[in-house]
């Protein structure tokens, strides 16, 4: 079969369907269009710096641009470089693949206090992210709010000693940061029960590791069949270390207090109110669209996948399940048009990173990594732009 697709946004959504679409029609045309300079997007700037193996699935999406023949457009914003009317006339379908890079806000009083962060902004600032804000001084109580992964990545990244940082691909600056850390205590509650609870248990059973932490776990009893609330109430009374680490659960967020600054949390529980003192609150609750973000609703030859179609649900393996099923879908639809010019639609454009380019930052960064760590991330786009260009 023939034909040609475009693919904006090269994450982990977006390689999966060029992937099962070259691997069912090898014969089509898959461009993976992305804005950054840089392909893989969630693998490379959510991933946990600590969880290389995780990582490791972009050596999987290194295959569909060197063995199946996707190309890579990078430095490319749709909107800005080119518009989604331009690629629809352009190409037989049109993936939106483009994630959510917005922090969902509390959406209570108090929630536009100063020493609030968003999950998604802190972690962009963590792992280098060209657009990433300035790492923040979180005091020595942050308070995070919020029971999935998310929360947990930064609850153990947080908490981790330096030398316990080893291997990962955290960079000079974060370390530092890491490093200089006053925290003392670290609270994470959510609104859920810990049987509720959106933790992955192995990433519980991670916390466990720690060798510098002291953790308790409130109201978790074991329910009966439940691996997450099992784990958890295995988890209390772990460590001796000098941080603390205190789960709660079953609270809802009700107010942010503080006087320009945050210096608690208000929540409601079956107990009734209770004020939680911090120096901080990390919000790790779902992420949303950014101001400005592209159109969600499909049309015929335009599609949406992962979180960008179904919000901020599911692990990489569910998105690669999704992914599957639109690839189907696409080639079921797919009726092919000699007229549409497919990738030449994006010649001539400036600033363009191709695969071969990702590939000099790729090795410069790998050559550049400091002792213990895995790479050196380049974080201005600059610098990218011209070591992909040889310049």
């Amino acid at each position: 079969m023939t034909g040609k697709a475009a693919i904006v946004g090269a994450g982990p959504s977006g390689c999966y369907v060029a992937q099962a679409l070259l691997k069912a029609a090898p014969d089509l045309e898959v461009d993976l269009i992305e804005a950054l300079p840089v392909p893989y997007g969630l693998v490379r700037y959510g991933v946990a710096a600590d969880h290389q193996g995780t990582k490791a699935v972009a050596r999987q999406f290194a295959r569909v641009f060197e063995r199946q023949g996707a190309r890579f457009y990078g430095n490319v914003t749709v909107g800005r470089d080119i518009s989604l009317e331009a690629l629809r006339g352009a190409y037989d379908a049109v993936v939106l693949a483009a994630g959510l890079s917005g922090d969902r806000r509390l959406g209570v009083p108090g929630d536009d206090l100063a020493g609030i962060y968003g999950a998604g902004g802190l972690t962009r600032a963590l792992y280098d992210h060209p657009d990433a804000m300035a790492l923040p001084d979180l005091g020595r109580f942050p308070l995070i709010i919020g029971n999935g992964n998310v929360a947990v990545d930064l609850l153990r990244l947080l908490a981790k000693h330096p030398q316990e940082l080893e291997g990962s691909d955290l960079g000079v600056a974060a370390s530092q940061w890491l490093g200089a850390s006053q925290i003392e205590s670290l609270a994470i509650v959510g609104r859920a029960p810990a049987a509720d609870a959106k933790f992955d248990p192995v990433m519980i059973k991670e916390l466990a590791k720690l060798g510098h932490v002291k953790i308790r776990v409130v109201n978790a009893a074991p329910d009966a069949g439940d691996k997450t609330s099992e784990v958890l109430a295995a988890l209390d009374g772990t460590g001796q270390g000098p941080r603390r680490i205190t789960f709660r659960f079953g609270l809802t967020p009700v107010a942010v207090l503080g006087d320009g600054h945050v210096q608690a949390v208000r929540f409601a529980g079956a107990d009734g109110a209770e004020d939680i003192a911090c120096s901080s609150v990390l919000t790790a609750i779902g992420f949303e669209p950014a101001p400005g973000a592209l159109p969600r609703a499909e049309a015929p030859g335009l599609y949406a996948v992962g979180w960008f179609q179904r919000g901020p649900r599911g692990t990489i393996p569910e998105n690669r399940a999704d992914a599957l099923a639109l690839a189907d879908r696409i080639l079921a639809d797919l009726s092919p048009d000699t007229a549409k010019q497919g990738r030449a639609v994006l010649a001539g454009l400036a600033g363009v990173v191709d695969y071969e380019g990702w590939c000099r930052i790729d090795a410069a960064e790998l050559a550049a990594a400091a002792e213990g760590r895995a790479r050196a991330k380049i974080q201005s786009r600059p610098e990218m732009l011209a070591i992909a260009t040889g310049k």
